[in-house]
Parts: C-alpha cells; sequence; structure tokens
C-alpha cells in the first residue's frame, strides 16, 4: 500500500479544506487525489480565458456541480447543466465554456494525472480531519 492511500483511508476530507488554487483568470481548483483515482473540482467564470487540450494518458470523467456550460470535445459543444455527466477519452481535444456561473465542474482522471499530483497539498484537509 503506498503511502498516500495509507494516509486517506479513514480520514474524512471537506473540498473546503484542501487548498484552492487560481490557475489563470477565472478558473480555481481544488485536487483530491489516491493512487488510482484523482478528482478535481474547479469554479469556472462565464468569460475565462478558454483551453483546449487533449491528453493521452488517462481518460477524463466530467460533471457539472453548479452552472451550466458548454463542454466541446473534438469539436462538438455538449450543452451541460447540473447533473450532467460526459466521457472524454484520452486523446480527445476538449475544453469547457462557461454559459451560466460560477459553473462546478467536477473532473474525475483514471488513473490520476502524473502533472496535477505534483500539485496535491491535502495536508492541512487531513490535519483537521484527525
Amino acid at each position: 500500500m503506498s503511502a498516500l492511500n495509507e494516509a486517506l483511508f479513514g480520514k474524512v476530507v471537506n473540498w473546503d479544506r484542501i487548498p484552492q488554487q487560481e490557475i489563470r483568470p477565472g478558473v480555481r481548483r481544488r485536487i483530491f487525489a489516491t493512487d488510482d483515482v484523482m478528482i478535481a473540482h474547479h469554479e469556472l467564470d462565464v468569460g475565462m480565458d478558454l483551453n483546449p487540450h487533449s491528453h493521452e494518458d488517462f481518460d477524463q470523467l466530467v460533471y457539472i456541480a453548479e452552472g451550466r456550460c458548454f463542454y466541446y470535445v473534438d469539436g462538438v459543444a455538449n450543452d451541460m447543466t447540473p447533473g450532467s455527466f460526459l466521457l472524454v477519452p484520452r486523446g480527445a481535444e476538449h475544453y469547457v465554456e462557461p454559459t451560466e456561473g460560477p459553473c462546478v465542474n467536477i473532473d474525475i482522471f483514471v488513473p490520476p494525472r502524473a502533472d496535477l499530483l505534483a500539485k496535491l497539498d491535502l495536508g492541512p484537509a487531513l490535519a483537521e480531519s484527525d
């Protein structure tokens, strides 16, 4: 068992205790991860800069918790409202455009994104769950 999973077993963690990072204007993110899965909680402002991109190493499951957006996958606009899910397969170009906000977008990555694992900071959240 890894140190990350071992540290998380039996711990209750609240999103509000995970440090939020502003990754660019209008985009704020919190990350939670185990060795096998990563969840990224994004708050997105209407009018934020769009960021078309793709990932070759993992699939991405998108869930919209609040607000509304168009989520583009390989040029196709998907109208998403609270409760909507969308699977973005690895290699597909995708991006989100909030239309009502703030839009809360929760992404699930399997396997976890290595680039974001380096930014993972659960210390404050774990300290308060003891």
